[in-house]
């Protein structure tokens, strides 16, 4: 396992797993959530393939793909997002920062930090929308579909939305920090 302090010189990022207990733990929590999604995402395949057989040769579609497929999309996202963080595979300009690095390692970093806290902005944002719609789906046991036709309840997706968020945002500082100490390594 790499250390704490290691950037990866290809593309600027963290370590994925440090040796850091707490980057051990946020990395476990976080792939774990990852396994789940991917499940998932096979799991979805297989439901739509049957719909589709189903639907096209037996004349008897199965209820309820369209929706929980729909839900599903966004349920997965927020399940592998942490693991994107930790492993630095989100989605950013690499071809622009990897230039800045090139010419100031430092800059770098700190652009490395600066990009963290914004996505743990992002993310404490999205939590502190979450959370009251999750309570809601809770309390009022809130579903989606048709009643009498097909129905599922809401708060197991909008229950992922929030535990996806919250593990990402404590990656996302977890990356901050770990960048910003890194930083100060480097310029002692």
């Amino acid at each position: 396992m790499a250390d704490d302090s290691d950037i990866n010189a290809d593309a600027g990022a963290i370590p994925p797993f440090a040796t850091a207990p707490i980057g051990a733990a946020l990395g476990s929590v976080a792939n774990l959530l990852s396994a789940i999604g991917t499940v998932w995402i096979g799991l979805m395949m297989v439901m739509i393939v049957l719909d589709v057989i189903g639907r096209n040769f037996f004349n008897a579609p199965i209820t309820g793909v369209a929706e929980i497929a729909g839900r599903s999309v966004v349920a997965i996202v927020f399940l592998q997002i942490a693991a994107a963080v930790m492993q630095g595979r989100l989605t950013r300009a690499d071809f622009l920062i990897r230039r800045i690095e090139r010419a100031s390692p430092k800059a770098g970093r700190l652009l490395d930090t600066l990009f963290a806290l914004f996505g743990a902005l992002v993310f404490a944002l999205i939590l502190w929308a979450s959370w009251p719609n999750m309570m809601k789906a809770w309390t009022t046991a809130e579903f989606f579909g048709v009643q009498g036709v097909f129905t599922i309840p809401t708060f197991p997706f909008r229950a992922i939305t929030v535990i996806g968020c919250s593990v990402a945002l404590c990656a996302c500082l977890y990356r901050a920090t770990m960048a910003w100490r890194t930083q100060g390594e480097a310029a002692v």
